[in-house]
């Protein structure tokens, strides 16, 4: 175990790249020696603990920086971790030369995947499904592999993708180096790991955030009381970011639409939805542009907000290892959060009777609401989504110096910058949204005309 990433051998370019960081997270000193020494390692650490810095770190210190060719894939269980994971690895080789990160997953272009793996990458990260296709394809060559990794191995497998990742490890070498993380720790992932590591290291830090950094509450209501409840709950808390978890479609939407006559700004997110809408919401999210997020299981994995403060677990899920990573959206990187599930009825109560008894804890009730409930808060931020990202070559800085030099926008009321492929979005205080659009749309950025909406 290491206490300092400068203690561990890893190149001065990586060791630049976490100059910022405080000391190694709990599973990054476990797990960084010996995923550094090339050995298999099985991990398990909550979500939200700094998994991805661990085997991020791992895999770049292994790339030969001159050969294009896939030398580590990693696969995710949803398109949204897919990016996350990858806008992670990017940040972490942002002092390596010529290193490039390529993302194959689904609701993207096949063509534009494929031209970028024809231009030659070093790192692949993407889903089960996609990976496979490209494959199958001829696209993807995984003959020279060094590390694979199955990153939220229990959701690969709860999400039917055990073929699709038997198929990809068949097809990389034998001699790779096999990094499984997961959250939770089933007997199917013990399963995987046996079919799939060799002579692993096997590394466990608390599957579950701290008490004193999670706070866990349960709010007993009627069923036919159930989206009141949250509203008010939501109403109280006064969150500048939360998401709600529904267990189907139909609930996200209704619910969606009920928190919006009652004044929040609040989006769906779920597997329905085209992956464009939903890269749109996320990021008004992460952008504090909405307030409420209302998904189902699937769409929110992968979401990765550090400022995330509330979840509200509209209905218990039956099974205690979802609601582990429900709440785990929350109180990430160490920073405090709240989760709230709402318990209505017999079988609600049983439900909460096995997660209480997997977590080994009782969750505590949540305080009474009070009668009188300010109303919801007007977001902050509107953003403004420019139809130009990395693939025009297009910068943070370019579009900040635009609209503070040229657009008249102030410094102080531009917010986070989210910069994707094909797309850049800008967090604006609401009185400067309109003018910042109709800036974009008639001046120029890096001497070029760019697309801008406000969502």
């Amino acid at each position: 175990m290491s206490n300092a990433f400068a203690d561990l051998p890893l190149s001065d370019a990586l060791l630049e790249a976490v100059a910022g960081f405080d000391a190694p997270t709990a599973i990054q000193a476990a797990a960084l020696p010996s995923l550094l020494d090339g050995a298999d390692v099985l991990a398990q650490a909550c979500t939200g603990s700094g998994k991805t810095v661990a085997f991020g770190l791992a895999l770049l210190q292994r790339i030969a920086p001159q050969q294009l060719h896939p030398q580590a894939l990693v696969l995710c269980p949803t398109r949204e971790l897919a990016e996350q994971v990858a806008g992670a690895l990017r940040q972490l080789a942002k002092r390596l030369s010529n290193t490039r990160i390529t993302v194959l997953s689904g609701g993207r272009p096949l063509r534009l995947q494929r031209q970028a793996l024809s231009r030659g990458t070093q790192v692949v990260v993407g889903t089960p499904g996609r990976v496979v296709d490209h494959l199958r394809r001829g696209d993807l060559d995984p003959a020279e592999l060094k590390v694979l990794v199955l990153d939220e191995a229990d959701r690969l497998l709860d999400m039917g993708f055990a073929d699709e990742v038997g198929e990809v490890v068949a097809r990389t070498p034998r001699t790779r180096q096999t990094m499984l993380f997961s959250a939770t720790y089933p007997e199917a992932v013990a399963t995987l790991g046996g079919e799939v590591l060799r002579d692993p290291v096997v590394v466990r830090v608390d599957s579950q955030v701290a008490d004193d950094v999670l706070h866990q509450h349960i709010l007993h209501c009627p069923a036919n009381r159930r989206w009141e409840t949250v509203a008010r709950l939501l109403r109280h808390h006064q969150p500048d970011s939360a998401l709600v978890f529904c267990e189907t479609r139909g609930d996200c939407e209704r619910l969606t639409d009920f928190l919006q006559s009652q004044g929040a700004a609040a989006l769906a997110m779920h597997g329905n939805m085209e992956q464009r809408d939903r890269d749109d919401t996320w990021v008004q999210l992460a952008n504090q542009s909405v307030q409420v997020v209302v998904a189902t299981n699937v769409a929110a994995r992968g979401l990765d907000l550090d400022a995330l403060t509330l979840v509200v677990i509209a209905e218990l899920s039956p099974d205690p290892a979802s609601h582990i990573h429900r709440i785990g959206r929350t109180a990430r990187a160490g920073r405090r959060g709240l989760a709230v599930s709402l318990v209505a009825g017999d079988r609600e109560a049983h439900r909460l009777a096995r997660i209480e008894a997997h977590l080994g804890t009782r969750i505590a009730p949540h305080p009474p609401l009070p009668a009188s409930l300010p109303d919801f808060a007007t977001p902050r931020y509107r953003t403004v989504l420019v139809l130009g990202g990395r693939s025009r070559k297009l910068r943070k800085g370019d579009l900040l110096g635009a609209l503070v030099k040229d657009g008249g926008i102030p410094p102080a009321a531009i917010g986070t910058i989210t910069l994707r492929q094909t797309t850049c979005a800008v967090a604006i205080e609401a009185p400067h949204a309109q003018a910042a659009v109709r800036y974009l749309r008639r001046g120029r950025v890096k001497k070029a005309r760019v697309r801008a909406v406000l969502l």
